[in-house]
């Protein structure tokens, strides 16, 4: 598959990292010197300086050849033109586009076929405040992931030193293999598919897959001191912060938003009805102790500095806060902040990836969602009529160490499976691997030669 990506930030680079590293073909466009410097030094991949609005220089990229346009630049203009350009060049590509300004969200109709034939829009900020309602649903969970609609959600746990679980083989969990599975453990930088025998230790990070509606009997075994949210302070009134403290604005959580700029505070007051707003610094652990922090269920920092956020998080747990949520820009500060204590890190680059992998993935892929450390990804897939692994039992489908099927879904039903499951065409599939399986995972889950 050759990608073309246009913009070598923060996004742009990740992508191309993950994609060189399962060999495929990526060109990475960028009119930045020191951008294109670090491409080269550090992946891969082809790199072009340029701008990705030039038709000469996607020419150069091999647009006529590509698979796929990826527009990432920092510029929702750039992007949108770049895709403009692509639709000429090559009207058959797939065409994904990054756009953060909501006012061009609101004209989706530039976005068709007729005008600038992008695919798939992707804003990062929504998707970001999409994650944040969801993990506030899940009490004690640190990531929450829905598909097949919501109906399977995985959930990130991190597991306490005094839990049952600690010191349990996963084969040990007598009573639940109908209803829940364990995916994936995040233990330090690693990540582990898990087996039977396997064994839970303190603090790991355990992902199950939980049928929606056995939710609550879950969530008793894995965190039975933990209640519904009922308090919530908002540091940062920015697009997200205020999409954020708009959605809780209907629900029965008493929030508070916090946020320096006055005029934006003022504004911010006469929108929203029930959320209090605060004029003041989210760093100043004076202005914490008054809004009573050590009471709140959750403390999210989400202003556009990712440092002050870590301090607010350190700050509010610290004064007695029960879980925060930091917002961190940079990809790789995620493993460390999570290594100091942080407990739920949301990211608006990393949400775009994960929304641009589910087009880069081979097989009838739905969604994709790389895991704690990008070292493993949960994918949800469509099992095809064609692939090998349909219509035998799962002992029997050669399936690539380092990857686990966590649930089928067929029709209104869910099964957690065993060894005897079968898999029949059109079944949704939640799949756990490890990114250096995932090529072999996608030639199980793609069409057969023989098919044609």
């Amino acid at each position: 598959m050759k990608i073309i990506i246009v913009g070598a930030g923060e996004v742009g680079f990740h992508i191309a990292q993950r994609l060189s590293e399962e060999n495929q073909n990526v060109v990475l466009i960028d009119k930045d010197p020191q951008k294109i410097k670090r491409i080269t030094e550090k992946l891969d991949v082809q790199a072009l300086l340029g701008g990705g609005t030039s038709p000469q220089v996607l020419r150069e990229a091999g647009i006529r050849e590509a698979d796929m346009l990826v527009a990432a630049a920092d510029s929702d203009e750039v992007n949108l033109i770049s895709c403009l350009m692509a639709k000429n060049l090559n009207p058959y590509m797939l065409k994904v586009a990054r756009i953060r300004s909501p006012e061009y969200l609101e004209e989706k109709e530039l976005f068709g076929q007729d005008l600038l034939g992008i695919d798939r829009v992707i804003n990062p900020e929504s998707e970001m405040v999409d994650a944040i309602l969801r993990v506030m649903e899940v009490p004690g969970a640190s990531e929450v992931i829905d598909f097949v609609g919501g109906r399977v959600k995985l959930i990130g746990f991190t597991i306490p030193e005094d839990s049952s679980f600690c010191g349990h083989k996963l084969a040990s969990f007598r009573g639940l293999e109908e209803t829940v599975l364990v995916g994936a453990i995040a233990r330090g930088d690693e990540v582990l598919i898990p087996r039977g025998d396997d064994i839970i230790q303190a603090d790991d990070l355990v992902y199950v897959v939980v049928k929606n509606d056995e939710l609550d009997r879950i969530l008793r075994l894995f965190n039975p001191r933990e209640q519904s949210l009922r308090r919530v302070i908002i540091v940062g009134a920015g697009q997200t912060g205020t999409a954020l403290a708009t959605a809780l604005d209907q629900t029965k959580v008493k929030a508070r938003i916090i946020d320096k700029d006055t005029e934006r505070c003022t504004l911010l007051a006469e929108k929203l009805e029930r959320v209090i707003v605060i004029n003041g610094d989210g760093t100043d652990k004076d202005l914490l102790r008054e809004e009573n922090v050590e009471d709140v269920d959750l403390v999210v920092a989400i202003t556009g500095d990712e440092e002050s956020n870590v301090l607010i998080s350190l700050l509010s747990k610290g004064l007695g806060a029960k879980r925060t949520i930091t917002r961190i820009s940079k990809l790789s500060y995620i493993p460390l902040v999570s290594a100091i204590g942080i407990d739920t890190v949301v990211s608006p680059r990393l949400s775009a990836v994960r929304a641009i992998l589910q087009h880069i993935r081979r097989g009838k892929i739905i969604t994709v969602a790389p895991l704690k450390g990008e070292h493993a990804e949960a994918i949800e897939a469509e099992a095809l009529e064609t692939s090998d692994i349909v219509n035998v039992p799962l002992a029997d489908v050669k399936f690539p160490k380092g990857a686990i099927i966590g649930a089928i879904v067929r029709g209104e039903e869910v099964i957690i499976p065993r060894g005897d499951s079968i898999i029949r065409p059109r079944d949704r599939l939640i799949i756990f691997a490890l990114q250096p399986v995932i090529p072999k995972l996608e030639k199980l889950l793609t069409v057969k030669l023989e098919y044609f």
